[in-house]
């Protein structure tokens, strides 16, 4: 069993690379649009060719973070995982007051 440093630093990983890939997502829509619109302005142009690489760079990007999220599987532990102070429970029998 792993020590609970390296469990932590596996789901910090996991996470930043969740938010990674959504940004390459984001950039991969801004780099579509700029590449339609600069193919649709000035076809050929050095600005369309420019976009469409950004745009298949950010996509072999996100790509590339997919894959290793795919690789990077959260393996389950058994039970659940408890990020803060356990709650008391209250109790369900009346208390007798003195």
């Amino acid at each position: 069993m792993a020590p609970k440093t390296e469990r932590i630093q596996f789901l910090r990983a996991v996470r930043q690379l969740r938010r990674v890939r959504s940004f390459y997502a984001a950039a991969i829509l801004l780099w579509t649009g700029t590449a339609a619109w600069t193919g649709w302005q000035a076809p050929g142009s050095r600005q369309m060719w420019v976009s469409v690489l950004l745009l298949a760079v950010f996509t072999v990007l996100l790509v590339t973070a997919s894959l290793a999220l795919r690789r990077l599987a959260v393996p389950a532990t058994g039970r659940p995982v408890h990020h803060a102070a356990p709650h008391k429970l209250l109790s369900t029998r009346p208390h007798a007051h003195a």
